[in-house]
């Protein structure tokens, strides 16, 4: 029975790996250059996505106020706005929290990461899956022992670090599967 998927289906999904790891690669490596920069950029991002998120259903709830719940969707939609506003117009509060926010979801993404290794075990380099892992959970932790001296540049410079570590583990296990398709030489 065939899968239908060609060893140059394969190859080529390899190759694109491999270009979003190191591009992975890089923009980790500028946010760690430039972390204060980084972690007002990340915060205002948050900021833009949860304001445009909040208009949209804003418009939405508009749209569909026939079919009940009008006063809860509108409520909704204006806490979507009014969190936006709050985290534009004082980003340094804004900043402490997603600090936090942050140490969480990268102690949850060091586990998950964790758990993506050991499934991976079969394949040659796991372990640098199992170290993204552990890098990630660490850092996870670094964040709430040092909160909230940190927050000026930690979202900034760990997000940095995890995306490094994100691309370099990708990296070794798409040249691993490149080489396990009998490709030595990435093209």
């Amino acid at each position: 029975m065939s899968t239908g998927v060609s060893t140059n289906d394969v190859k080529s999904g390899l190759n694109g790996s491999i270009v979003v790891s190191v591009l992975l690669i890089l923009l980790g490596a500028a946010a760690i250059a430039f972390p204060y920069f980084s972690t007002l950029a990340a915060e205002s991002w948050i900021a833009w996505i949860i304001l445009f998120g909040g208009i949209s259903k804003l418009v939405y709830t508009f749209q569909t106020r026939q079919e009940g719940g009008f006063v809860w969707q509108l409520l909704l939609s204006l806490l979507y706005i009014g969190t936006a506003v709050l985290l534009l117009v004082y980003p340094l509060q804004g900043i402490l929290t997603l600090t936090l926010a942050l140490g969480a979801f990268l102690l949850t993404e060091g586990v998950f990461e964790i758990v993506f290794a050991f499934q991976r075990r079969a394949q040659p380099n796991w372990v640098w899956a199992l170290a993204n892992g552990i890098t990630t959970l660490v850092l996870g932790g670094l964040v709430w022992f040092e909160w909230p001296s940190n927050s000026p540049f930690a979202l900034g410079l760990l997000v940095g670090i995890s995306i490094i570590f994100t691309g370099v583990s990708r990296l070794f296990l798409a040249i691993a599967a490149r080489s396990a398709l009998g490709e030595s030489q990435p093209s």
